[in-house]
């Protein structure tokens, strides 16, 4: 009985330090419209997110409305006329590691990461190929990945009158520390 236990305790303690499932609730997400007339950045920190390091598959949600800017009638417009969260309230990807065996999680350092995957936006889906990295520290792993989305892929309606203040290409950052699940 007694050596039961002890089996028992040392399978518990190895699986719990070889999480292979790392979740948040707090992923930052931002991006930044670089146009002529004037620069938009937007930031959130509410993006969820969960991946399986046993079989690299991912997914990661981002509520539109979350998204803070520096003048509240950005907010506002982005919101309603182009973003129409009401209707579309998620950004989402759900994908996979491409690269997975370069991933070492016994091991602190940072690794690239390649993901492909499918991204909705403003109720389109389009297929994705990105880098990014991931960074192990103990049992904790951070996503990093910086990728460029263009407006018109997902139909966000840019009125004429405006097509100089917003960028046709949008630079995106997410940032994920991300626990065992």
């Amino acid at each position: 009985m007694k050596k039961t236990l002890i089996l028992l305790a040392l399978l518990s303690l190895g699986t719990a330090s070889f999480a292979q499932k790392f979740m948040t609730r707090t992923a930052n997400v931002g991006f930044f419209s670089e146009a002529p007339l004037e620069n938009i950045e937007a930031r959130t920190s509410s993006g969820t997110g969960i991946i399986d390091m046993a079989t690299g598959d991912m997914a990661f949600r981002v509520p539109i409305n979350t998204f803070q800017f520096e003048k509240a009638l950005m907010q506002e417009h982005f919101n309603e006329n182009y973003m129409e969260s009401d209707r579309f309230p998620n950004a989402e990807f759900k994908g996979k590691i491409t690269n997975l065996a370069q991933v070492n999680l016994g091991r602190d350092g940072s690794y690239p990461a390649t993901v492909e995957g499918q991204m909705t936006i403003h109720g389109i889906t389009q297929n994705v190929k990105e880098v990014g990295s991931i960074r192990v520290a103990g049992e904790r792993i951070s996503v990093t990945s910086e990728f460029l989305v263009r407006v018109a892929d997902y139909q966000i309606q840019i009125p004429s009158v405006m097509v100089d203040n917003i960028a046709k290409v949008v630079k995106v950052k997410l940032v994920a520390d991300m626990q065992p699940f």
